[in-house]
Parts: structure tokens; C-alpha cells; sequence
């Protein structure tokens, strides 16, 4: 049996991958077409994009604390760390 799915623009992999640029209003305008059309097109990203959302607005509301600064770099050696 062969299935047939509409080809997207973007795969939902891609779209997972730009998020926090969409977010940041930093994709160029032909990514963020191609963008918008997979979230009209795709139920899955939609609902994914909405909690990103909802979980960035959360943490938005949380109190801001301050780190002492050895902890700072840190936490953020860990982070580029994990990047590579």
C-alpha cells in the first residue's frame, strides 16, 4: 500500500529547528512563509508551537533571581557544552 502525504514546504523537523527564530522575529521573510503555511497545514506543529508559547510565557512570570556569577558560568559552559 502506498501512502501519499502532502509534501510541505518545510518538514516538522525544520519547523522544530526555527521556532525560537520565529519566535524572535528573526527568520527572513521567505522562511517565515514557509513557516506559517506548515503551522495552517499541520495540527502536530501547531500544538507544538502553542506550548512553546505557553511554556515561555510561564517562565516569563517567574520571579527574576539573580545567579552569583560562578554559577553563572556555570550553567552556561553546560549550555555550550551541550551544543556541540
Amino acid at each position: 500500500m502506498w501512502w501519499h502525504r502532502a509534501r510541505r514546504e518545510i518538514a516538522c523537523t525544520e519547523l522544530v529547528e526555527l521556532v525560537t527564530a520565529c519566535l524572535d522575529d528573526a527568520l527572513p521573510a521567505a522562511h517565515r512563509v514557509r513557516f506559517d503555511a506548515h503551522l495552517a497545514d499541520c495540527d502536530d506543529c501547531s500544538a507544538y508551537v502553542a506550548q512553546f508559547v505557553q511554556t515561555l510565557n510561564a517562565l516569563g512570570a517567574l520571579p527574576r533571581e539573580e545567579l552569583d556569577p560562578p554559577a553563572l558560568d556555570a550553567l552556561l559552559a553546560g549550555f555550550r557544552d551541550w551544543a556541540r
